[in-house]
C-alpha cells in the first residue's frame, strides 16, 4: 500500500509527539513539507525531525500529491485551515480543540462533512490502553448500571505559562482550563458514560493566575438515566496530579487515574492495569510521552485507508464542546444549564 502523503501546518509546542509519531509510522505515512510562518522553528523543526519544511501553506494545500494535513495552529485558526483542506480535497487531523467558540467548531465539523473529507480530533486519552480497558467493562455489562460519573483535573501551570502572548485568552484559545487542558478528561467522560442531561456550575479566575479566562470550575452533572457526578477542573494545583474518572455502577466501581485503571466489583472480584504512559498534569505540560498520540494518528490513516470515520470525528469532538459550554453558561448565568 502507497503511503499516505501529508503535510503539516503548525510547529510550535504541540508539534513534538505528533512529529515523534510520524517517524514511528514512516512505513505509513509520509511527511511531504511541514510549514510554520516562523523561519526559527522551520529550521529547529527540520534538524530535529528530519522533515521537509516549507515557507507557505499554500505548498501544501496546492500540491496534489498531499492527500491529508496536520492541523497543530492555536485553536482559532482552525476553522479557516479547515476551508482551505476541504477546498483542496484534503483530509484533516486537527488538534484539539475543534475551535474557540461553539458556533465556529459547528462550522468546521460542517465544512468538512459538505466536502467529505475525513476529520480526526487529535483527543488522545480515548487511546490510552487503561481507559479502553474501562469502556470493554461498561460494555460488557461488568459494572452494571451507571449510578455515578465523575471527572477531576487538578493540573499545575505557573505564571509564566499564561504569560506568553494569547495563552488562556477568549481570542486565540477560546477560553482556561475546561478548553485547553480539561477538554480531554471530559471527552473521555463523555466517551464512558453519555452526556449529561443538566448541569449547574461555578468557574473562577483565581488569585493564582492573573489570565482572562477560567483557572478553576466546578460542576454538578446529571445524566438522563438520573445518574450524577461532579467536574473539578484547574491549573492551580501545584504541583500538578494525575487526572481522575470514577464510574459507580450497580455492580461495582471503577477508578481511572492517569497510568491506571482499578475496578471492584460486587461478587469480590478486582481488576487492576497500569499504562506505561502518563505525564503532562504539572509545569512542563508536554511531559508524557507519545505512544496515544500514535494511536491516534494510526487510527487517522486506518480511517483513510478503510473510507470509514475516525474513532473521534468531529461531530464526537462536539460533544465534550456541548459539555464545556454548558458549564460556563451555568456558572455565569448562575441558572442550570440543559444540554
Amino acid at each position: 500500500m502507497a503511503k499516505l502523503r501529508i503535510g503539516l501546518i503548525g510547529l510550535g509546542m504541540a508539534a513534538a509527539p505528533h512529529a515523534k509519531s510520524l517517524l514511528d509510522l514512516k512505513d505509513r505515512v509520509e511527511v511531504a513539507a511541514a510549514f510554520s510562518p516562523t523561519p526559527a522553528r522551520r529550521k529547529t523543526f527540520s534538524e530535529t525531525y528530519g522533515f521537509a519544511t516549507c515557507d507557505n501553506a499554500e505548498t501544501i494545500f496546492r500540491d496534489p500529491s498531499i492527500a491529508a494535513v496536520m492541523v497543530l495552529t492555536p485553536p482559532n485558526t482552525h476553522l479557516e485551515l479547515v476551508r482551505r483542506a476541504a477546498r483542496a480535497g484534503k483530509h484533516v487531523l486537527l488538534e484539539k480543540p475543534l475551535e474557540i467558540t461553539q458556533e465556529r467548531a459547528e462550522a468546521l465539523v460542517e465544512t468538512a462533512e459538505r466536502a467529505r473529507i475525513k476529520l480526526g480530533i487529535v483527543l488522545q486519552h480515548r487511546f490510552r490502553p487503561v481507559s479502553e480497558a474501562l469502556v470493554k467493562l461498561i460494555n460488557e455489562g461488568r459494572l452494571g448500571e451507571i449510578v455515578s460519573a465523575s471527572a477531576r483535573l487538578h493540573n499545575w501551570r505557573p505564571q509564566s505559562y499564561y504569560d506568553q502572548p494569547g495563552r488562556g485568552t477568549r481570542a486565540r484559545d477560546g477560553g482556561g482550563v475546561l478548553l485547553t487542558q480539561a477538554i480531554h478528561t471530559l471527552d473521555l467522560l463523555v466517551s464512558l458514560a453519555g452526556l449529561p442531561e443538566e448541569v449547574r456550575a461555578y468557574a473562577a479566575t483565581s488569585k493564582v493566575h492573573r489570565m482572562e479566562t477560567e483557572d478553576l470550575a466546578m460542576a454538578a452533572i446529571r445524566f438522563a438515566n438520573g445518574a450524577i457526578g461532579t467536574v473539578s477542573a484547574t491549573t492551580c494545583a501545584y504541583p500538578g496530579y494525575p487526572d481522575e474518572i470514577d464510574i459507580i455502577g450497580t455492580r461495582g466501581m471503577a477508578r481511572l487515574g492517569g497510568r491506571s485503571l482499578v475496578a471492584s466489583f460486587h461478587d469480590g472480584t478486582e481488576l487492576s492495569l497500569e499504562d506505561e504512559a502518563a505525564g503532562g498534569a504539572g509545569a512542563d505540560p508536554m511531559a508524557f510521552p507519545h505512544h496515544h498520540h500514535r494511536a491516534v494518528l494510526a487510527d487517522f490513516l486506518d480511517a483513510v485507508d478503510a473510507a470509514r470515520e475516525p474513532r473521534v470525528n468531529g461531530r464526537e469532538a462536539l460533544k465534550v464542546h456541548r459539555l464545556i459550554n454548558a458549564i460556563l453558561a451555568a456558572a455565569e448565568s448562575g441558572q442550570p444549564q440543559r444540554l
